[in-house]
């Protein structure tokens, strides 16, 4: 299966870059360049891409408000958004992930973890990169922005306890390996309850599922270090 990848980036050599980098690899294509966020919105809708690749900065309508568009649209479920932009912030982070965002990587990514972002991403798993600090992510969703509204708790209520328990371990940034060690169990297993958890949800993929986690009050960011 080859994956289709749309760019979109107000930077004509950058997209360049990353067309000629990703159409090297036999597994996946670009089929669409946008220069602005309504212009990404409308080719999405034209080219139905398994990812958008979205920059933030852009002249009219940018990256964040282009990915909340596209992933609030249910014609568009199928279409994942990995951000990647100068502009790392936590802040940043924390608006791309509440947007529906599924990834975010720095512009200085290397050409295999760029490749491999858009594999993960595509897979239905989330992906941050290491500088996007999890204390400060976590603060940010755990406190919504102006408009922006809580999870309530309630909306937890048809997981089961270990569904839960799975989805505060995800919260926490762990791998489905690394909650199979901690709950004695294996990684399919795990795997299984996130997928569940995703479903009970209405979660588009592990990052919504972190969202929710914070927002809902079942994981509770950790109190910043003296």
């Amino acid at each position: 299966m080859t994956l289709r990848v749309l760019l979109a980036d107000d930077q004509a050599l950058l997209r360049a870059t990353f067309r000629i980098l990703i159409d090297s690899c036999d597994d996946m294509e670009v089929v669409a360049e946008a220069t602005d966020g309504e212009e990404a919105l409308e080719l999405t809708h034209t080219h139905r891409p398994d990812l958008a690749l979205m920059d933030i900065r852009m002249p009219g309508t940018d990256g964040l408000a282009a990915t909340a568009r596209i992933c609030a649209d249910p014609e568009l479920a199928a279409t994942r958004v990995l951000i990647l932009t100068t502009f790392e912030t936590d802040e940043y982070v924390a608006q791309a992930l509440r947007a529906g965002a599924s990834g975010f990587l720095g512009k200085d990514v290397g050409v295999d973890e760029l490749l491999g972002a858009i594999r993960t991403v595509v897979a239905g798993d989330s992906l941050l990169s290491p500088s996007a600090t999890r204390a400060l992510v976590t603060r940010f969703l755990a406190t919504p922005d102006a408009g922006g509204h809580l999870v309530p708790p309630e909306s937890l209520a048809a997981l089961t306890a270990r569904e839960r328990e799975v989805m505060a371990l995800v919260a926490e940034g762990k791998s489905n390996a690394e909650i199979a060690d901690a709950l004695f169990v294996s990684p399919l297993t795990v795997r299984t309850h996130v997928q569940r958890a995703m479903t009970k949800l209405d979660a588009r993929d592990r990052a919504q599922l972190v969202v929710i986690a914070y927002q809902s009050g079942l994981v509770r960011p950790a109190p910043p270090l003296c």
